[in-house]
């Protein structure tokens, strides 16, 4: 199970270069999605970063890179359009060098070992999504997403009938209803998914609405901080929801 969206740490490498606030770090983010997917020894395992998304993101290929797109591996601005350096400040070709061969190369290399274990079956690629679309997303409107959105590029990277037997368990399991659950929209599967489906085992891409966690019941936006026994409940949700489903596809 990969989780490369969980972390909120700013490389270290980056020190005085960067503009954004605390806010709009919290806002690029994929907030606490360590807490909510990660199941520890429940699962064979988990792959994690604690480094945020908005300085090195995982989920990008190494060719993904600004200005040809400013929300590439090595980003310029935030989702929201915010610069993220300081002008003059951005990381130069040795800086990015060092950025991934640091972090994004070691995560790679991760998922690359640990998906060529014998016995592994299924590998799940774990996020959370803002209620509406970014500014910058390229499927940017006004409409509200649903609760879930399970990937597969449709079925290239996992078996249509492993999706819809985990959005059923998902369904069971967050008591969601399934008209609430979205098959590769507004997400197709990112570059982990993509990268990875069925080379060698099938892989398949979970997006959580973060109004499951992020609304003014459990959170805080003026402190950023988050109601935790709800992040557990979900956690436990998440494990239930994987429980039911190995137990009904293998």
């Amino acid at each position: 199970m990969s989780i490369p969206h969980g972390g909120i740490r700013r490389p270290a490498e980056l020190d005085g270069r960067t503009l954004i606030t605390d806010k709009d770090l919290f806002d690029d983010l994929d907030p606490f999605t360590i807490e909510i997917y990660d199941l520890g020894n429940k699962v064979r395992d988990v792959i994690k970063t604690d480094i945020a998304r908005t300085f090195v993101d995982p989920n990008r290929s190494v060719q993904d890179m600004p200005p040809q797109n400013p929300d590439g591996l090595i980003k310029s601005v935030t989702c929201h359009m915010k610069p993220i350096y300081i002008s003059g400040m951005e990381p130069d070709a040795q800086l990015i060098d060092t950025l991934i061969e640091t972090y994004y190369k070691p995560y790679h290399q991760t998922i690359q070992n640990k998906t060529c274990d014998a016995g592994v079956k299924l590998c799940l690629d774990c996020h959370s999504m803002a209620p509406k679309s970014p500014t910058m997303s390229p499927n940017w409107n006004t409409k509200e997403r649903p609760t879930f959105c399970l990937s597969n590029q449709n079925g290239k990277s996992s078996p249509s009938k492993a999706v819809k037997l985990l959005a059923d368990c998902i369904s069971e399991s967050f008591s969601v209803d399934m008209a609430q659950i979205s098959f590769n929209d507004p997400f197709n599967g990112g570059h982990i998914t993509k990268t990875y489906g069925n080379n060698p085992v099938p892989w398949i891409q979970i997006e959580m609405n973060r109004d499951l966690y992020l609304s003014k019941e459990w959170f805080d936006s003026e402190t950023l901080t988050v109601d935790k026994s709800r992040l557990c409940k979900l956690n436990k949700m998440f494990e239930a929801a994987l429980y039911r489903f190995s137990s009904l596809y293998w």
